[in-house]
């Protein structure tokens, strides 16, 4: 069934939700009797429960979720923590992810250099290619001061809540010596992933040749989120500029609302508007994470209107995952 036709369904009835016999016997242990694996956190952090892994079969998809609101363009993925995933909607063919890729770089520099919850890292001295960089007119920049020492958790908030380019392309070169050197540290961590449709070539996301799916961005964003000094900066609203007293907020319009606790907005003109996200549901006293990925919305056109289109579509699936979750964990 074509995406459009299952976004025209589910707004034309109530989600009246079905479970299978066998995926609910399997919820009560998680994704791990699903799939019969689990992958490590960057910095080595174990998972606060197994993630499902590449290729989950049918029989573990929600039969339900044929009837959510897929976005009717693009393509996108989603899954819930112990119930697994509910599917992708349009054709996973490798698109322009635009500052999604920051995701990635993220997960590469938090695998190199772990970062406790509680701490700030290692220093690092912002170059003047960095701080020159700050002021692009033409690509979403974070404001460095060159000779200035920072912290590792200030440049991944300023590379992930303004989406500054110039600040992942500092932290690629004092990772790996070069952007170049980087990127092939990124496709290696890919690898390790199983996103086998996924290609990088620079650590910001402004590079058109950097393309994923929304089904190999899943898996990076299930990966990602068991770091916890990773998901206390995603879910940062804003943060001041070291040196400078400016306050930059985070680029993620749903942050805070429908328990969106997370992740990363990326746009351009080729790109469209993209959105990986992840929110939160409190079922009978138990928090279920639920992460998905919006890509390629609106593609050629305004990136400032694709964007929106992503953020709307997005909080739609979101808000009827999150409504539709009590009565699939009832069961029929």
């Amino acid at each position: 069934m074509p995406a459009g036709s299952r976004c025209r369904t589910a707004l034309r009835r109530p989600a009246v939700l079905y479970l299978s016999a066998a995926l609910l016997a399997s919820t009560a242990a998680g994704w791990y009797t699903l799939t019969g694996g689990e992958v490590s956190g960057p910095g080595g952090n174990a998972p606060s429960s197994p993630g499902a892994a590449a290729g989950t079969e049918p029989s573990a998809v929600l039969s339900w979720s044929r009837d959510l609101p897929w976005p009717a363009e693009g393509q996108s993925s989603a899954e819930v923590e112990g119930l697994g995933s509910l599917g992708t909607s349009g054709e996973q063919t490798p698109v322009p992810i635009a500052s999604i890729t920051k995701v990635m770089t993220a997960y590469v520099i938090l695998t190199s250099h772990p970062l406790p919850a509680a701490e700030q890292g290692a220093k690092v001295t912002a170059d003047q290619q960095a701080a020159e960089e700050s002021y692009s007119p033409t690509e979403s920049t974070a404001p460095l001061v060159a000779g200035r020492a920072y912290t590792q958790r200030e440049l991944l908030e300023l590379m992930m809540l303004p989406s500054g380019n110039n600040v992942a392309r500092l932290l690629a070169r004092w990772d790996a010596g070069s952007q170049e050197e980087f990127a092939k540290k990124m496709n290696k961590a890919a690898s390790s992933l199983a996103m086998n449709h996924t290609t990088y070539t620079g650590a910001s996301g402004i590079e058109p040749t950097t393309k994923s799916t929304a089904a190999d961005q899943l898996k990076l964003a299930r990966a990602v989120m068991k770091n916890e000094a990773f998901r206390q900066i995603v879910a940062t609203p804003a943060v001041t500029a070291p040196g400078l007293g400016v306050e930059i907020r985070n680029s993620n319009r749903l942050l805070g609302q429908d328990g969106v606790i997370g992740l990363k907005t990326g746009s351009s003109t080729p790109a469209g508007g993209n959105l990986m996200w992840a929110a939160t549901a409190n079922i009978e006293g138990t928090s279920r994470l639920i992460l998905g990925v919006v890509l390629h919305q609106q593609a050629g056109t305004n990136p400032t209107q694709a964007m929106a289109t992503a953020f709307s579509t997005s909080h739609t699936l979101i808000t009827a995952i999150r409504n539709a979750l009590p009565q699939a964990l009832a069961g029929p």
